[in-house]
């Protein structure tokens, strides 16, 4: 087993590597894995790589242009106080892109990073 392999990695197509980079690692937690900007970046944050995959890197070229969007899937991360975490990005000048939804299973709201890419932020019910 490598290293890799104890992750579930995710890629994100970004225009610009280096700013994904500073908003996943300022903003949620993660922390550098490899840096080979501006092709690309890995970030993590627990069991998740995220890879930052610049318009230079075979990811982005490998993906159709019909394709190319961003959709309506998205990494998932879990806080323990999601208000808090809302009014600490909020703070930072960053936009949601939903209001707080609430159903049996928690709390949710969603965040755009830089290139339109979803995150939601979850809170279980307790």
């Amino acid at each position: 087993m490598t290293a890799t392999d104890q992750y579930a990695s995710v890629r994100y197509l970004v225009q610009d590597v280096r700013t994904a980079i500073d908003f996943y690692t300022t903003h949620l937690g993660f922390t550098v894995n490899t840096d080979v900007a501006p092709a690309f970046a890995d970030v993590v944050r627990g069991p998740l790589r995220l890879l930052l995959s610049g318009p230079a890197s075979s990811g982005a070229r490998a993906t159709p242009d019909d394709v190319a969007s961003a959709g309506r899937n998205r990494i998932h991360l879990v806080f323990d106080d999601l208000d808090s975490e809302i009014a600490r990005l909020r703070d930072a000048g960053l936009t949601f892109r939903s209001d707080v939804v609430s159903g049996p299973g928690g709390h949710q709201i969603l965040l755009a990073d830089p290139d339109g890419n979803l995150v939601e932020l979850f809170q279980p019910a307790r």
